[in-house]
């Protein structure tokens, strides 16, 4: 792993890694799609919705570690409303 930082992925987030997309899921991504942009595709641990998709850059993806992702799925109610309460507080909005 190579520690420089794409501007366009700023997690870094690869094939195989567990994120929270911009709906609060969390999520196992299958696909990064690098055209100009980058591009997050995924499968919902929640639902298991597919495909999700997230700009990797603008819909500010988290890595979620993955001896949290049990804890977070118990509580995902509680963990959506911690994040949005976090992005207000930033002044970020969620979408």
């Amino acid at each position: 792993m190579d520690d420089v930082t794409d501007p366009r992925n700023p997690a870094g987030i690869r094939v195989g890694d567990i994120y929270e997309d911009c709906y609060f899921h969390l999520v196992l991504c299958t696909e990064v799609n690098d055209d100009g942009g980058v591009v997050l595709s995924s499968i919902s641990l929640i639902d298991s919705t597919f495909p999700r998709s997230c700009d990797a850059q603008y819909c500010a993806p988290i890595r979620i570690p993955i001896e949290d992702v049990m804890a977070l799925k118990n509580d995902l109610e509680g963990y959506a409303s911690r994040r949005q309460a976090e992005l207000r507080a930033g002044g970020l909005e969620p979408e």
